[in-house]
């Protein structure tokens, strides 16, 4: 199903009438409970910073959402996960909840935003291997899909070593 010229889809903050959509928008595009219950876990706990839906209509079809990562006492954010309905996949529906997650962190003063994600997708947002800037992840995984977007070069100047995720991330794991 492409987005008709007549749909005009809507990237905004998550609300509470959204939480099962949310849920499934995530367990049809991984096929799995993982991401859906790490977002409940998220949401339960308090440890969402920002999450943002895409909808067209009144249907939810896509999510993103980032928690706190701190890097040596330096508090950014964490960009997991993110998913968007099959039916919509391939329609630059992601890459405009990146892009709306980007802008609104940026404007909160937010320092940084570290991905475990796709390679080939992350660099066209400015994000890099995590290593380049001296970020270790706390998970082994290979260093190209370790990424990092600096917002604030300042803050960021000398702040090195190993980014830490909320405990929610390693009880689904």
């Amino acid at each position: 199903m492409d987005l008709q010229h007549s749909e005009h889809l809507d990237i905004r903050d998550e609300r509470p009438g959204d939480v099962a959509a949310i849920r499934d928008v995530h367990r049809l595009a991984f096929r799995q409970d993982q991401e859906a219950d790490l977002v409940e876990a998220l949401r339960s706990n308090g440890g969402s910073l920002l999450s943002l839906v895409a909808a067209v209509g009144d249907r939810v079809v896509g999510h993103i959402l980032y928690s706190p990562v701190s890097v040596e006492g330096v508090v950014g954010a964490g960009l997991a996960p993110m998913a968007v309905h099959p039916e919509y996949q391939r329609q630059g529906i992601g890459s405009a909840l990146v892009e709306a997650g980007t802008a609104s962190l940026r404007e909160r003063g937010c320092p940084f935003i570290v991905v475990l994600g796709h390679a080939d997708f992350y660099p066209r947002f400015g994000f890099r291997p995590a290593s380049t800037s001296g970020i270790t992840c706390e998970w082994d995984v290979p260093d190209e899909v370790f990424m990092v977007l600096v917002l604030d070069a300042a803050t960021m100047r000398g702040v090195r070593g190993l980014a830490t995720y909320r405990p929610e991330f390693s009880a689904v794991a």
